[in-house]
């Protein structure tokens, strides 16, 4: 590839053709003025994951401030609104598509800066209408879609620009040494080329914006990347200066309002299903002398109501399926644990097995994620020992090469067991995520795998 329109042909046809088609007929609904509710549901409905998504979202505070319960897409659409729900599937998918292909670390930090400018910008919009706010989310998000789509890819300009920006060449530089392009063009050749609309186009088009909205989102964009050095600086503050007159307010007002917006983010990230990009997200501490993170804060409201779930079932009729599925979403959502499984004694008795899997990068796991019960082969050193605890990789690290992060990196490991033998393993992980497990998050993992333990026992004593 040695231009633009290879690039963009490459990606489109390639690398993502059901990213692009199912991006362009979410578009064309929302355009028609004859859409209906059913048309968006069934476009959701048809990917199980995407569904999930949507509903997880809707449940948030983000989009559902009145708090009711929303179980169905065809309800979200009607509580929510279509363009609301629009844009829980656009972004749902963005985020899906790109990470089931690769977790690099250029692609965890472009998401983060996209999800943040995009919450930022939705959050600054004044409240005229439900449109306009899912217009410029969607538009901070995908404003960068080019670098995005590059990055999720495997190839040898991949790598070779990653090198490149590790010796820390000018970016725009770099991009045209490797690409013969910048993501800039690829970013405006792929809006033309998956019909991402007119409002968009104007966003990644040359010259000056043509609405406060446009206006607003190049400068949410550019507030998120400066923001990862700091909140104050000659370049912030000329940012700030920018997003007070787009939306008539003082720099100063605009500062403190953006420090909050970013907590949002954050929660945004998680309900997304990455709280791994959380850690690069403004506010995040860095540990001294690395780039390393702390875990990200938890979801204390959401572990709580999951808690109070779990004691609900072991109070009317332990059921182990219902509340070891319940244990997995809060390890997930509740404690921001990207990948969870809890795996069984096979029917030797010798082996644990993948039982129940929760996150996204879990799917080989169900056929080859193994560990046996006497210590020996690749995973043998995450058996846990006497109760949960935080495995920390040694040097080399036991790995295995169906996952490339799987006994590696940090992880948080909890027994199961039946007349003192274990029976069971609770296992999550952050992949990428760049950080080890909080003691705080290891004090909610085993709170949640009390009471699978609790249930264990109930069924046994009956």
């Amino acid at each position: 590839m040695n231009s633009t329109q290879a690039w963009v042909t490459y990606l489109s046809k390639v690398e993502l053709p059901v990213l692009a088609n199912t991006l362009r007929r979410i578009d064309e609904l929302a355009d028609s003025r004859n859409s209906t509710v059913n048309e968006l549901a069934n476009v959701i409905l048809n990917d199980a994951q995407l569904t999930s998504q949507v509903l997880r979202l809707s449940n948030t505070v983000f989009y559902n401030q009145t708090r009711t319960q929303v179980s169905t897409v065809s309800r979200a659409i009607t509580l929510i609104g279509f363009d609301a729900v629009k844009s829980m599937a656009i972004s749902s998918l963005i985020v899906d598509t790109l990470l089931q292909r690769n977790d690099r670390p250029h692609l965890l930090r472009c998401l983060a800066r996209a999800i943040h400018a995009a919450v930022q910008a939705r959050c600054l919009m004044p409240k005229r209408n439900e449109t306009a706010l899912e217009e410029v989310f969607i538009g901070a998000l995908l404003m960068n879609i080019g670098e995005l789509a590059f990055w999720s890819c495997e190839t040898e300009q991949a790598t070779e620009l990653e090198q490149r920006l590790r010796l820390e060449e000018p970016p725009t530089e770099a991009q045209k040494a490797v690409l013969h392009t910048t993501f800039t063009e690829i970013t405006r050749g792929l809006v033309e080329a998956w019909s991402l609309g007119p409002f968009i186009r104007d966003v990644v088009s040359p010259g000056q914006a043509n609405s406060m909205a446009s206006s607003l989102v190049r400068h949410s964009v550019e507030m998120a990347r400066l923001s990862e050095q700091g909140w104050s600086g000659p370049e912030m503050d000329a940012v700030l200066e920018q997003l007070g007159k787009d939306i008539g307010e003082s720099p100063a007002v605009i500062r403190d309002q953006l420090k909050v917006n970013a907590s949002e983010a954050t929660r945004v990230a998680v309900s997304l299903g990455i709280p791994q990009v959380t850690a690069m997200m403004p506010g995040a501490e860095r540990n001294s002398g690395d780039m390393a993170a702390k875990a990200p804060a938890m979801d204390a409201e959401l572990q709580l109501e999951i808690l109070r779930e779990l004691s609900q079932c072991l109070a009317e009729k332990p059921d182990i399926n219902e509340v070891c599925q319940l244990v997995i979403e809060g390890i997930h959502r509740a404690i921001g644990m990207q990948r969870v499984a809890l795996l069984m004694s096979d029917r030797t008795g010798q082996t644990l097995i993948p039982r129940k899997l929760g996150g996204r990068g879990t799917e080989e796991w169900r056929n080859h994620f193994v560990i046996r019960k006497d210590g020996t082969g690749p995973l043998g050193s995450l058996l846990p020992h006497s109760s949960c605890a935080i495995y920390r990789p040694g040097t080399t690290g036991d790995g295995v090469d169906f996952d490339r992060w799987l006994g590696r990196v940090p992880a948080l490991i909890g027994p199961l067991k039946a007349n003192g033998r274990l029976v069971g393993l609770f296992y999550a992980d952050n992949a990428a995520g760049a950080y080890v497990p909080s003691e705080q998050q290891l004090r909610a993992f085993g709170h949640f795998i009390q009471n699978a333990q609790l249930c264990l026992t109930l069924i046994a004593t009956h």
